[in-house]
């Protein structure tokens, strides 16, 4: 999943977009699926393993941004007649269409997660699974996971349960038409509660010292041979619908944990260095830091409508870095456990059509849950699993990263020659002459190379576009 999303709008034939196919080329990028792949897809989706329960009469929806074409979650959100709430969260059911061991079982361990670009995405499943056969898209009954997930009136998850189960979602929204449903009071009751207990979930995360990072997307519109740049905060119904996902995967992580086999995402606390870089970030943005402010504190006071609070909740994105898998089996205690971030033991089973891992999660949750012994199939992939998702994650990071110097050489192609005002927000340790530079406006971060002095990290600098060219070239700057 993108940590800086990127959204384009524009003309097919524009610069940007052509120089974004020869990206994909460069990088590598698995874009066509190998024939028996798709013929295999095909099979499966006419014919998937269909569970025997029926949950087919939960009103179910799906909520997300229009861009995204996959379904993976549907969600039903209830009060319980004693108090507290009753959720229930159906993920698709890969399994059900994937063969253990075949052709399309084998592309998908190949690419390991869905890759984003700004004008569009590469998939992990063929669309015929991904946007059809498999998702919980309105009106189709569809096999799913279902979890049922008890809360108490602060929001705290008293019991779980998963099975296998036939859903259908009844909606389909996106996030501005929920925010607007919610702020207005016509929202029905099971997405006016989205709010409710998406508050409780916020609250509960700051308690553990927990942090979401609410990351603006970055939109990038074409006109006449020219682009803008322009960031689109995220809704707050956005993050209360994060916190449902996140709820789930702890509770998976917990099952997991309780089993003795499992597969957890963790992320390392942040090294000192990490923060400190951050807090020089902050000063170039202008942005109020005191000294006894922890970092999760300063970024739940930011505003993402806000340039220089987006600019720098794009730069929190660094202290993501290092995050991984963990497997253990046989009872064996999984070090490490923590995820930094979400402040307690996670695993990433929300999203099975746009990540690998998520599948495995689930089939192990199944057994945990059931006292069985997970699959023969899901136990034999684990060791391989880390490593399979880190090959994909380095390559959505390098992908992203070459999409950020694309997009900012394609606003700046025909302003190069000209002075800019900006911050400088990173410099080499190894080459204090090199360093990366945020524009104040356009809101583009580049590279930037000093011919005689150090740069001054944390500093206003004027600075000189040298070269940018989105066919060609990055964005480069120069002291002015």
């Amino acid at each position: 999943m993108p940590r800086r999303p990127m959204h384009m709008t524009g003309a097919d034939g524009a610069a940007l977009r052509v120089a974004l196919r020869e990206l994909r080329t460069k990088l590598d990028v698995p874009v066509e699926f190998p024939a028996e792949v798709l013929a295999e897809a095909g099979r499966a989706a006419r014919e998937p393993r269909l569970p025997e329960a029926d949950a087919t009469d939960i009103p179910f929806f799906t909520i997300g941004p229009p861009s995204c074409a996959d379904r993976d979650r549907a969600v039903h959100l209830a009060k319980r007649p004693a108090g507290g709430f009753r959720v229930h969260c159906a993920i698709a059911d890969v399994a059900a269409f994937v063969t253990p061991g075949g052709p399309l079982d084998a592309e998908a361990h190949r690419r390991a997660t869905t890759l984003c670009f700004p004008d569009g995405e590469v998939p992990l499943h063929p669309p015929v699974l991904s946007r059809d056969a498999a998702g919980l898209l309105p009106g189709r009954t569809r096999p799913a996971l279902l979890w049922v997930l008890d809360l108490d009136a602060e929001g705290r998850v008293e019991t779980t349960d998963v099975r296998r189960a036939l859903v259908r979602s009844r909606a389909e929204l996106d996030y501005d038409g929920a925010q607007k449903a919610i702020d207005t009071g016509t929202a029905e009751e099971p997405l006016a509660l989205l709010k409710d207990i998406g508050l409780l979930r916020e609250a509960l995360e700051a308690e553990r010292g927990g942090i979401s990072l609410n990351v603006p997307e970055q939109e990038i519109a074409e006109h006449g041979g020219s682009y803008t740049l322009a960031y689109r905060a995220p809704l707050p119904a956005h993050g209360w619908n994060a916190q449902v996902s996140l709820m789930t995967g702890i509770a998976a992580a917990d099952l997991m944990l309780a089993a003795g086999t499992g597969i957890l995402r963790t992320l390392p606390t942040a090294p000192d260095g990490a923060v400190g870089r951050l807090r020089r970030a902050a000063k170039a943005l202008r942005i109020d830091w005191p000294h006894h402010v922890p970092y999760a504190g300063l970024v739940r006071s930011l505003d993402p409508h806000r340039p220089a609070h987006a600019a720098f909740l794009q730069e929190c994105t660094a202290l993501l870095r290092g995050a991984g898998y963990t497997v253990f089996t046989g009872g064996a205690a999984p070090d490490p456990a923590l995820h930094a971030a979400v402040a307690a033991p996670y695993a990433h089973c929300t999203a099975p059509l746009r990540r690998l891992v998520d599948r495995y999660a689930g089939e192990l949750c199944l057994a945990a849950v059931a006292g069985a012994e997970p699959p023969r199939w899901a136990v034999a992939a684990l060791d391989s699993l880390p490593e399979e998702m880190a090959g994909g994650g380095r390559l959505a990071n390098t992908a992203e990263r070459e999409c950020v110097d694309l997009v900012g050489a394609a606003l700046l192609k025909d302003r190069v020659g000209e002075v800019f005002e900006a911050m400088v927000i990173d410099v080499d340790d190894r080459e204090p002459k090199i360093g990366t530079v945020h524009l104040t406006d356009p809101a583009v971060v580049g590279r930037i190379v000093s011919a005689s002095r150090e740069l001054p990290l944390g500093e206003h600098l004027r600075v000189l576009l040298a070269e940018a060219d989105p066919g060609t070239a990055k964005a480069l700057f120069a002291p002015a």
